[in-house]
């Protein structure tokens, strides 16, 4: 058994089908689904922002 790591550039806001569809696709198991989240700060305070997800696939 091994493992797969795809990297999946994404908008959360406007994406979900997107993600969906991939996820969808993957033949093998997920593990994982890792954000890299980045902070971001704007007048109003700080916030963050999903830029992409890493998604950990165990294949056979």
């Amino acid at each position: 058994m091994g493992y797969k790591v795809h990297r999946l550039d994404l908008k959360m806001d406007k994406d979900r089908g997107k993600l969906e569809d991939y996820l969808n696709s993957l033949k093998g198991e997920i593990i994982s689904i890792v954000p890299n989240v980045n902070p971001t700060f704007r007048p109003m305070g700080a916030t963050a922002k999903v830029n992409f997800l890493f998604i950990i696939e165990k294949v056979k």
